[in-house]
């Protein structure tokens, strides 16, 4: 009588969930409930870094006024690269409804370009610049360091003071210098105000013959001899400029020439006074001698 062989049901092994059968369940680094990352956390991978981000985020949004980095720096640990975190918050910030912008050489937060329509209610026109001083401030961005004779040459018309004045009230134009020429004349040129103002990082930035001629700002009639000048703004005083205190010093140095010229022709004219006057006639006392 032979015995009968008893019916093992088979083993099953239990797969982890969410794991393919093939894969192995040791020495792959992964949690099994780790969420995929977000791009801007994996941008942060250390606590310290993270915290000088938040540093540098935190001051730039609490200024009142474009920051440069060495200002930024004074927040930071020394020798640290606060270009890199700019760089690196300006990534982060890129297609936020705030943006990490460069103007006029420092760093400030603005709304998107394309989200400005939201904020237009909210704006307040204080003053609208007329016709003459649009062209003015246009002929000082692009050929500075320039006087009023230069702007009037290039306009053919005349410029009052009065365009000039409103252009300095608004902080977008400040005096340069003086021309080495006749009659010393101002010069004047763009201010940090105008690239915050327009948005540029420099006055290189302003647009060329090309940019101008497709958003129709130029006549397409143009002579064909017509060029855009590259617009430079050198803080230094140019060759041909002197300072704006040079005619205060010379008017000086010419009052005092003058007083010293002066303090001369008194002692002349007091030396002369005190000496004998001769009228051609014997004294007295020779006139009684025998």
């Amino acid at each position: 009588m032979t015995k009968e062989k008893r019916m093992e049901p088979p083993r099953l092994s239990l797969v982890p969930s969410g794991r393919d059968h093939g894969a192995s369940d040791v020495g792959d680094g992964v949690a099994d409930d780790e969420a995929p990352r977000s791009p801007n956390v994996a941008a942060l991978p250390f606590a310290d870094h993270r915290e000088k981000l938040r540093i540098v985020e935190a001051v730039l949004f609490a200024a009142s006024e474009p920051l440069d980095i060495a200002r930024l720096a004074n927040h930071l640990p020394e020798g640290e690269d606060v270009a890199a975190l700019l760089e690196e918050l300006r990534a982060f910030y890129a297609g936020r409804g705030v943006n990490l912008v460069k103007v006029a050489g420092k760093w400030a937060f603005r709304t998107a370009s394309d989200l400005s329509y939201l904020l237009e209610r909210f704006a307040t026109q204080e003053r609208r610049l007329s016709k003459a001083a649009l062209e003015t401030l246009s002929i000082i961005a692009y050929h500075q360091p320039v006087t009023r004779a230069e702007i009037e040459e290039i306009r053919g018309v005349t410029t009052s003071a009065g365009t000039l004045d409103i252009l300095l009230e608004t902080g977008w134009v400040r005096l340069r210098g003086r021309r080495r020429a006749p009659g010393r004349p101002v010069t004047y040129g763009t201010s940090d105000s105008f690239l915050e103002h327009f948005s540029l990082d420099s006055i290189k930035d302003l647009p060329g013959l090309a940019e101008l001629r497709a958003s129709g700002l130029l006549d397409g009639n143009l002579p064909p001899d017509f060029t855009v000048p590259e617009p430079t703004d050198i803080a230094a005083l140019m060759p041909d400029e002197l300072p704006l205190d040079a005619i205060d010093e010379e008017d000086a140095e010419a009052d005092e020439i003058e007083s010293e010229e002066d303090d001369d022709a008194e002692a002349d004219a007091a030396a002369s006074s005190d000496a004998p006057a001769s009228d051609g006639l014997p004294d007295d006392d020779e006139a009684d001698k025998p």
